[in-house]
């Protein structure tokens, strides 16, 4: 017997890895052998030039400080002294780490006032992390340093000898350890700096960097842009902070454009052309107050926010003000919002993210998040850290989503930190408008792997004072579902009757929605919600479950008036 299941346990393994290689791209096969085995040394000869712009620096898009005093961190909601941590302090979760390297603070909110604290902090970086040495090196915060090194000399800072030294030297090392392996995002980054480093400097090596970074944005950009706008790893987090990315592009390359080529100056035409519709992709997946909503890898807080993504935008001459429409379909991502004063609904009926690249993709198909006057009222759970422990996995899970889970899986195989096997498949999606009501449905294939096959089918109807969401699985044999529906923090579930229930203020005790459930095995379930990395806020589920033969159908009812 132990024999059998040891078989079954290998035979599953198995089954999951090549439900989760078999989407890959061959450079991240052969890119990551040759990433691993290269040995490339620092290219330490000095710096090229200085180049010389053409126009003015706009100010770019500001986050909160990152540092309370000198050398002293505050990153992911946690503290740390440099004196104590140094650079690479093992006991640090990796991205806490990451984010020393990146150098946000020098272009961050009042960093004028910080003046003395960054030109320390640089200099002590260029002492404690030798060339080609340890996480500074790694290219990722390579490349979001050197942006923002060159971000904050562009700003009216001087940078001194030594760190345009190093400069030059992380440009030549970055040449080597391009991303090719992990494509997405990183690869993206990559490219930026290079264009950054391409332009501060002149003279015919920066003229290579330059064009090797234009080169790769020409297909990258077209790879990950979406024709509705959106950043195809369908995260609004990280599709803020590719909003960031194409506005600072924009901007630096307005500074030094006597620089450009002519197919340069076309690429940065297109990237103009572009910025409104990914402003209107963020503004469409932002709640009433201001901030994102939490699909995939999401969290407030790493990103600029919209309004000051939209100003940014404005300085650099871009149209930035957006009006949205009852109902909006993010065709390409797979997102759609629906909105009738007071209430504001966006859902997920799209991929999980590209088959290649589901790192940062959670089991959230079909879930939603809805706000009423102005208040976030059903969430999904965010996303407190990275890694690859069992709170990272839970979070990536579908029970931590406002959606239906049917028998304990989830829609998608979200596994180890940042990988996905089998992926739900979203299809039959229809989105409409009637006299009386705003409609979204669509059906998703991730449970098919279960016995009888079953398809979950959502259908949202949004009308005045009233949020309908049906819910059906079809297919065959016995099942088990479970209808979550996840309150913001400071709502508390009152229940009134056995199919009743109130969603109530902790801080009044005013009620904000009353919901009727058909099911009547309602209950309430402490949850957690995480807005920011480092941060669990305790909250509050309603769990409708109900089982047998299919169909399963079920109808959850919410119900408001003014305030």
């Amino acid at each position: 017997m132990h024999k059998v299941e040891k078989l079954g346990r290998v035979a599953r393994a198995a089954e999951l890895y090549f439900h989760t290689l078999r989407h890959l791209k061959p450079v991240q096969f052969y890119g990551r052998a040759l990433f691993r085995l290269a040995r490339p040394r620092p290219d330490l000869s000095p710096p090229p030039p200085l180049g010389t712009r053409s126009a003015q620096w706009v100010v770019p898009a500001r986050r909160a400080p990152s540092l309370a005093g000198p050398g002293h961190f505050q990153f992911l909601n946690e503290s740390g002294l440099l004196i104590e941590t140094g650079w690479d302090d093992p006991r640090r979760e990796k991205l806490w780490r990451y984010n020393q390297h990146y150098f946000d603070d020098l272009n961050a909110r009042d960093a004028q006032n910080r003046r003395d604290w960054h030109m320390a902090l640089i200099g002590e970086w260029i002492a404690g992390n030798p060339p080609g040495q340890g996480t500074g090196w790694e290219p990722y915060p390579l490349s979001l340093r050197m942006v923002n090194w060159i971000k904050w000399a562009l700003a009216g800072n001087e940078l001194p000898p030594d760190a345009i030294e190093s400069l030059a030297i992380q440009a030549r090392w970055l040449t080597r350890r391009l991303e090719w392996h992990l494509l997405g995002n990183h690869l993206f980054a990559n490219a930026k700096a290079l264009v950054f480093v391409g332009l501060y400097f002149a003279g015919d090596e920066a003229s290579r960097w330059r064009d090797l970074g234009f080169r790769i944005l020409a297909g990258e950009f077209r790879e990950q842009i979406l024709p509705d706008g959106g950043q195809f790893e369908r995260s609004p987090m990280y599709h803020a902070l590719a909003v960031e990315d194409v506005l600072d592009l924009v901007n630096v390359c307005t500074c030094f454009a006597s620089e450009l080529n002519t197919a340069q100056v076309g690429q940065v035409m297109h990237w103009r052309e572009t910025a409104p519709s990914m402003l209107r992709w963020l503004e469409a997946m932002c709640h009433p107050d201001g901030e994102i909503a939490f699909f995939n890898d999401a969290a407030i807080g790493i990103a600029p926010d919209k309004a000051e993504l939209k100003r940014y935008a404005r300085q650099l001459g871009l149209k930035a003000t957006v009006r949205l429409e009852d109902i909006v379909w993010l065709r390409d991502s797979g997102y759609a919002r629906l909105a009738r004063e007071p209430a504001v609904l966006i859902a997920d009926v799209g991929p999980v993210g590209p088959d290649y690249l589901p790192g940062h993709a959670h089991a959230d198909t079909l879930s939603f998040e809805f706000s009423l006057h102005g208040q976030r009222i059903i969430v999904n759970s965010g996303t407190s850290q990275y890694g690859s422990g069992a709170e990272r996995l839970r979070q990536r899970g579908t029970a931590a989503h406002s959606t239906l889970v049917l028998d304990g899986c989830d829609s998608s195989q979200v596994w180890s930190g940042f990988r996905v096997g089998r992926r739900a498949r979203p299809f039959d999606v229809e989105v409409t408008e009637t006299a009386r009501a705003l409609l979204l449905q669509a059906a998703h294939d991730g449970y098919t792997r279960l016995h009888g096959r079953p398809i979950h089918h959502r259908e949202w109807q949004l009308a005045k004072g009233e949020l309908k969401v049906r819910d059906t699985v079809s297919g065959a044999g016995g099942h088990r579902a479970e209808i979550l529906f996840h309150l913001a923090p400071g709502l508390v579930p009152m229940q009134t009757d056995e199919r009743t229930w109130q969603i109530c203020s902790k801080a009044t005790r005013g009620i904000h929605a009353t919901v009727e459930f058909d099911a009547a095995d309602v209950k309430k379930i402490q949850s957690s919600w995480h807005p920011q990395f480092g941060l669990t806020l305790p909250s509050w589920a309603l769990s409708a479950s109900l089982s047998g033969p299919c169909p399963l159908e079920h109808q959850t009812v919410f119900r408001w008036g003014d305030l």
